[in-house]
């Protein structure tokens, strides 16, 4: 009911899709300044120096799969390190140091020759990682598939209380991570990268499509071709998916017809409509010309067959 007997106007598409994308920036800034308030408090206190990159190793636990930062390489290349890293004074090297977050700055840092601006602070292996954890997790920059492989990890190593408040989800969701990554070969996740945008329903399709997989080895086979690894990660996943999706045929026939010996013959691809047999003439231009020369006398034996059982 109209509030006060004032006719409430629908906002026109444009006005609502800006709101959202408002929105949507709001929650992102201030999702990042929660980070950033994490890295504050972490560092305080603490002076920040400067490193040279060769003395830092990466976290013990890796979280982030390869990927590009290109704008973060600008960035720094143009402004220098705003934020400086966190590290721990390595646990078995002398005059070496550990990230607990901070591995896309150290990368491009290095890669620009410079000295890393960092925190040391002396942190144990459960301090790193929960360290580690919630600061990736309010920067929301990892993929799903990447906050999978980072929890199974850490699952490996500390108790499950550790784990949870490293990745800041509850015990049933952070089942399902580990029960999925268990599911997939770790050289099909390697193939495909992190993969944008795709969630844990897709990978979970992604599982159960592996399971049915024949052999399943294949399927990471399939996503390190040289064809497939041309194509952005979100691309590769698709590419994968399309791949073990199971074709429909008619009549059980294959998707493609062979010879006892493996010799491809032809595809078959149907509709509801139609049925076509595709016949490769490069490959075998003989059989080509002998199913052309012969399919009228196969379908008056089809026909007379039919016939016969009508009782005509």
């Amino acid at each position: 009911m109209p509030l006060l007997g004032v006719t409430r106007k629908e906002r026109d598409p444009a006005t609502k899709l800006t709101a959202n994308i408002g929105n949507a920036l709001r929650e992102q800034n201030d999702r990042l300044g929660r980070a950033e308030e994490i890295e504050r408090r972490l560092a305080e206190g603490q002076a920040v120096v400067e490193l040279n990159a060769s003395s830092i190793e990466p976290s013990f636990v890796q979280d982030r799969m390869q990927g590009d930062i290109e704008g973060l390489l600008a960035s720094i290349r143009e402004q220098g390190q705003q934020v400086p890293i966190l590290v721990r004074p390595h646990p078995v090297k002398p005059a070496h140091y550990q990230v607990a977050f901070g591995h896309r700055r150290l990368r491009a840092v290095s890669e620009l020759g410079l000295p890393v601006k960092a925190v040391v602070r002396d942190l144990t292996d459960e301090q790193l990682v929960v360290a580690q954890g919630q600061e990736n997790n309010e920067r929301e920059d990892l993929t799903f598939i990447e906050k999978a492989r980072f929890a199974h990890k850490l699952n490996k190593q500390f108790p499950r209380e550790i784990v949870i408040a490293a990745m800041s989800i509850d015990k049933s969701n952070l089942s399902k991570m580990l029960l999925l990554v268990d599911a997939l070969p770790s050289e099909l996740i390697d193939a495909i990268g992190a993969a944008p945008g795709v969630g844990r329903p897709s990978w979970q399709q992604l599982a159960e499509l592996v399971e049915k997989a024949s052999p399943p080895a294949g399927a990471a086979k399939y996503a390190a071709s040289e064809e497939v690894q041309a194509l952005p990660s979100s691309e590769r996943f698709k590419a994968v998916i399309d791949h073990l999706k199971p074709r429909r045929t008619a009549r059980g026939l294959p998707d493609v017809l062979s010879t006892p010996d493996g010799d491809r013959l032809a595809q078959v691809t149907q509709s509801k409509s139609k049925l076509e047999i595709t016949i490769d003439r490069k490959a075998t231009p003989d059989f080509a010309a002998f199913v052309l020369e012969h399919l009228p006398a196969l379908y008056q034996e089809h026909r007379a067959k039919h016939q016969r059982k009508q009782g005509v």
